[in-house]
């Protein structure tokens, strides 16, 4: 049996697999399995945020991006383990790490590579933040 996302209660149920163990100090990305219509399937505000643990930039980037997603901003967010072979990424046309893609109800609003400030992520989902509070 594939384990399902383990994210926060009322996320969607995409099949994952998780790695064995992380490092800590790694952020955890997951292989997903879902294809590109299974995830333009999926409801209401979601963020992909690409790229793998060992990242230096994916590593540099999370402090920003967690503190932005703590904004209120009501979203499902992946971390989905992105490199050679991985479909997912090729076929949202990954090119640098972390690429966060955000989609609203299946459809890409928006795309930030490489966020250093919170600031900016802030910026990049204050569109969703409009519809999701409205």
């Amino acid at each position: 049996m594939v384990p399902m996302n383990p994210g926060n209660p009322g996320d969607p149920d995409i099949p994952v697999h998780e790695p064995a163990h992380e490092p800590v100090h790694e952020p955890v990305y997951a292989q997903v399995l879902a294809t590109h219509s299974e995830i333009e399937a999926i409801p209401g505000a979601l963020l992909l945020q690409f790229g793998v643990g060992w990242c230096g930039h994916c590593q540099a980037s999370e402090p920003a991006i967690a503190q932005a997603l703590q904004s209120g901003v009501h979203l499902t967010h992946l971390r989905i383990e992105d490199g050679p072979g991985r479909a997912l990424g090729r076929a949202f046309k990954i090119k640098l790490w972390p690429t966060l893609v955000l989609l609203q109800d299946g459809h890409e609003t928006g795309r930030l590579v490489r966020p250093t400030q919170a600031a900016e992520v802030q910026v990049f989902l204050e569109p969703l933040r409009a519809l999701t509070q409205g």
